[in-house]
């Protein structure tokens, strides 16, 4: 017969978990604020609409970012969902790409 785990090791467990999540969420701020990081965002079922046609491309068809990429965590991105990344470029002040994330 298997036996339960002490409370005591339940309770330790779940506090780690928690600073791994506290640890990642400080991370992802200080990669956020960096002034290299491009502005990104989800884009919303309208727009991806609008985005496929202008480029006369199906889903599957855009380059992909993978869902544990910071960037992605910080628009809170999910799998399936189109991001915007915007780009300073100095050639061309600014540059859009477009990224599906995948698993």
């Amino acid at each position: 017969m298997a036996r339960k785990p002490k409370r005591s090791i339940l309770k330790a467990s779940k506090k780690t978990s928690q600073k791994k999540k506290e640890k990642e969420q400080d991370f992802l701020n200080i990669i956020k604020n960096h002034k290299l990081m491009p502005e990104a965002r989800v884009l919303s079922k309208k727009e991806v609409e609008e985005l496929l046609k202008k480029f006369n491309i199906k889903k599957e068809q855009l380059p992909k970012i993978l869902s544990k990429d910071p960037l992605v965590k910080i628009v809170n991105a999910k799998v399936g969902d189109i991001i915007e990344i915007k780009r300073k470029s100095p050639i061309a002040g600014e540059g859009i790409y477009y990224r599906l994330v995948i698993e």
